[in-house]
């Protein structure tokens, strides 16, 4: 997997969150940034790195839109923290959910479709465990690959009563990318086994666990 460059995510701005996230394991040394703490963090490095504050603007947070406003590029971020993160394999446990309408494969792709359509970038943050270290891997995932599950018909998996998970693997020229999962229990769209080389790494490093 080759770095990226990012015209938004700059080389000031990843060493700013770099040391940002040094500074939040200052004080949680084994806890990485997640939720609103993450968001924080990239909103204060955006502004250290140079954009005015009037330009960064972080949403209400639990709102059906993008996280995070600079300039006029709307941002999704992503968090992949747990102890099981794959190295070489994203989930992303939530992109929507689908709490109330038709639980049929059209729908459930068109209302992903239209959840993809706010957002210009998603960025996420992926903590990969290790003996005496956090491994941090910084990516911005193309939307365009996400976006491949236009063509695609997800079908009934698994043996719930009720409403059934829907489920189906997305293929670019043959290629496996990633696995679409619609959970019948909670409504979250899953994606799921997303590979980590077809992604644009911008930033890696490892974190010393501080004592």
């Amino acid at each position: 997997m080759e770095a990226h460059h990012s015209v938004l995510c700059t080389d000031s701005f990843l060493v700013t969150l770099k040391s940002l996230i040094a500074l939040h394991h200052s004080i949680y040394p084994r806890i990485p940034p997640q939720g609103i703490f993450f968001e924080s963090l990239v909103e204060q490095a955006f502004r250290r790195s140079g954009w005015p504050a009037p330009q960064v603007i972080l949403s209400k947070a639990n709102t059906p839109q993008h996280d995070l406003l600079v300039g006029t590029a709307r941002i999704s971020l992503k968090i992949e923290t747990g102890t099981g993160t794959h190295p070489s394999l994203i989930s992303i446990t939530k992109l929507r959910t689908t709490e109330t309408g038709a639980w049929d494969s059209a729908a459930l792709i068109e209302h992903t479709m239209q959840h993809l359509s706010r957002y210009d970038h998603m960025l996420m943050l992926r903590a990969i465990w290790r003996p005496a270290v956090i491994h941090y891997q910084v990516l911005e995932i193309p939307l365009v690959i996400l976006r491949l599950i236009e063509g695609i018909t997800v079908v009934g998996v698994g043996r719930r009563t009720g409403r059934k998970s829907m489920a189906a693997d997305v293929y670019d020229q043959g290629t496996k990318l990633f696995h679409l999962h619609f959970d019948g229990a909670d409504g979250k769209c899953q994606v799921q086994r997303l590979l980590v080389n077809r992604c644009w790494l911008l930033a890696e490093w490892e974190q010393p666990f501080m004592v």
